[in-house]
């Protein structure tokens, strides 16, 4: 068979009516990993694809899929995996993945590496808070052109929690669905008790206040499996899971719209010292709270300096030859240049 054939054969095959009599339709979803530097997102995403790589870093924003069946004899739903690299360094990535064309079916998945506390607000922040500009905008764009899709979109939102929810009124979901992963629990778990109390509080509130779902996960099969109950969910529309565990001295796994406020209870500092912080809203007050005990790293700390035509793992011959040719060229040019300037006699006019 043609290449043509097979194409033809695989779109009738997707076409063929199902036992109800009706066109057996292939859903397409698209889910944008993103958080720490080395915090765990390629191995989480291999894991869950049943693929035996051995993670490489990510250079910038890479992609891949999975396929999955519903049910025998009908096609397969498609899942499409973005990762974005270099922790905060380069935000600006976003806009590949996400489109007016993907957003009704697009969620995003934040890892945030549990080992290193000082990072963890600034990262969570600083991409929550570009990805959730991005996709404001496109909604602002979708109003003028399909008003009945922001319409969904925001709707759906608003409902990942019950209306009957007693938080229901002040919490702000992300206006897509989030999941939030916090990875290297085995590293977690020897903290002092205190600590972690500290982080899985902050991280409960966020995602409560986010609508979104939180789980702590190792390289422990167990621990992801419990990862992969919620990515299946984004990726490809499977039940969430109805278990909890909120259990501090525990890994947490919390589902969207589980949690409460009451449960969670107030930031995990003494009455004093939180009325002496100034604080506009919730989330900020906890902000200042949990860096109070964990100070930020400035930006530049988190930004990847290494450069990537240095690493050996994208080697190509044939291009570093002739970019080393042309960097010995600009070198040249730039000596001759500077070499004709002095030479050059201006009129003392």
């Amino acid at each position: 068979d043609t290449l043509w054939d097979l194409a033809i054969a695989e779109v009738e095959k997707r076409e063929k009516a199902d036992n109800n009599g009706k066109r057996a339709e292939v859903w397409e979803r698209s889910v944008l990993f993103m958080g720490n530097k080395n915090g765990g997102k390629t191995t989480i995403i291999l894991r869950f694809l049943k693929r035996e790589e051995i993670p490489k870093p990510t250079l910038a924003l890479e992609y891949t899929f999975g396929r999955r069946a519903r049910r025998p004899d009908t096609p397969k739903d498609v899942a499409h995996f973005w990762e974005l690299g270099g922790g905060t360094s380069l935000m600006e990535l976003i806009r590949i993945p996400i489109t007016c064309n993907s957003i009704r079916t697009f969620a995003v998945v934040l890892v945030l590496d549990l080992s290193k506390p000082n990072e963890l607000w600034t990262t969570m922040e600083k991409l929550l808070q570009v990805t959730r500009s991005h996709v404001n905008k496109i909604l602002a764009k979708l109003e003028k052109t399909s008003s009945e899709v922001a319409t969904e979109i925001k709707q759906r939102m608003r409902n990942s929690l019950p209306r009957d929810h007693p938080d229901y009124e002040l919490v702000d979901p992300f206006p897509i669905p989030l999941v939030i992963i916090g990875s290297k629990y085995d590293i977690f778990h020897e903290f002092d008790s205190e600590v972690r109390k500290i982080i899985s509080k902050t991280l409960r509130f966020v995602s409560h206040y986010y609508g979104a779902s939180l789980v702590f996960t190792s390289k422990s099969e167990a621990l992801l499996l419990k990862a992969h109950a919620l990515i299946n969910h984004l990726a490809f529309g499977y039940d969430k899971s109805k278990s909890v565990s909120v259990d501090h001295s525990k890994p947490l796994f919390i589902p969207a719209g589980m949690d409460s406020l009451s449960h969670i209870g107030p930031p995990p500092a003494s009455d004093s010292d939180i009325a002496k912080l100034c604080a506009n809203t919730p989330l900020e007050l906890w902000r200042k709270v949990f860096e109070k005990t964990f100070p930020p790293k400035s930006s530049c700390d988190l930004q990847d300096t290494r450069d990537p035509a240095q690493d050996l793992q994208y080697a190509e011959h044939e291009v570093d030859v002739m970019r080393a040719q042309k960097k010995q060229e600009l070198e040249q040019y730039k000596r001759n240049a500077s070499k004709s300037w002095k030479e050059m006699a201006f009129d003392s006019d």
